[in-house]
């Protein structure tokens, strides 16, 4: 007799859940490659201190994104195997919250300057 945890869940639900995984991941890329390029190409100032500032935001939103993707990506497969409701996450508010602040202090800079 196998308990709940055992059984396998639909495999479209595990690879949906797989494609969720892998498109938080292309979006921590691209806050890596946007802090990145922030640092790297952005004048807005003459010390740089604001591209900094939204190179390093971005940088550890990626990381950060990278790490709960996984943590994500795990607890889905765990309720699935057991039957349990999703856990909810709040990866996608925190991601919004971010590029929404860092776009305005882009903005603000931009104006100001």
């Amino acid at each position: 007799m196998t308990s709940p945890i055992d059984e396998e869940p639909d495999y479209r639900f595990t690879l949906a859940n797989e494609r969720t995984y892998l498109a938080y991941l292309r979006t921590s890329l691209a806050c890596y490659a946007g802090g990145l390029s922030a640092v790297q190409f952005l004048d807005l100032g003459p010390d740089r201190w604001p591209a900094k500032i939204i190179g390093i935001v971005l940088v550890i939103a990626g990381i950060v994104t990278t790490a709960g993707a996984f943590r994500r990506w795990q607890a889905n497969l765990r309720a699935m195997r057991a039957g349990a409701s999703l856990p909810v996450t709040r990866l996608p508010l925190m991601l919004g919250a971010t590029i929404a602040v860092v776009g305005l202090i882009g903005l603000l800079f931009s104006l100001w300057r």
